[in-house]
């Protein structure tokens, strides 16, 4: 399978997903999140490193249920749009 190469709006959304997948896990370890969620902890941390600026939804889908956040939640704070801003500046205030 060949992989297109990530636009740089693609890479600017793999580090907002991995802030806030860091920011909801809080002190968790990232190991339990990982096991929790049925992915390898190596796996968990290059989307919170944003090294995987696209993973598949049912690993987005996997880590967001674990962190109790709704799917929602997550692609509005990911999403370049007026909204999504918004919705990150609630989040982080």
């Amino acid at each position: 399978m060949v992989r297109l190469p990530l636009t740089p709006t693609d890479v600017e959304r793999g580090q907002r997903l991995g802030a806030l997948l860091r920011e909801a896990r809080g002190e968790r370890s990232m190991l339990d999140i990982a096991l929790d969620a049925g992915l390898s902890p190596e796996t968990l941390r290059k989307i919170e490193s944003g090294r995987v600026a696209t993973p598949a939804f049912s690993t987005i889908a996997a880590i967001a249920e674990v962190l109790d956040l709704s799917l929602d939640e997550v692609w509005a704070t990911i999403s370049p749009t007026p909204a999504g801003d918004r919705l990150r500046e609630r989040l982080v205030s």
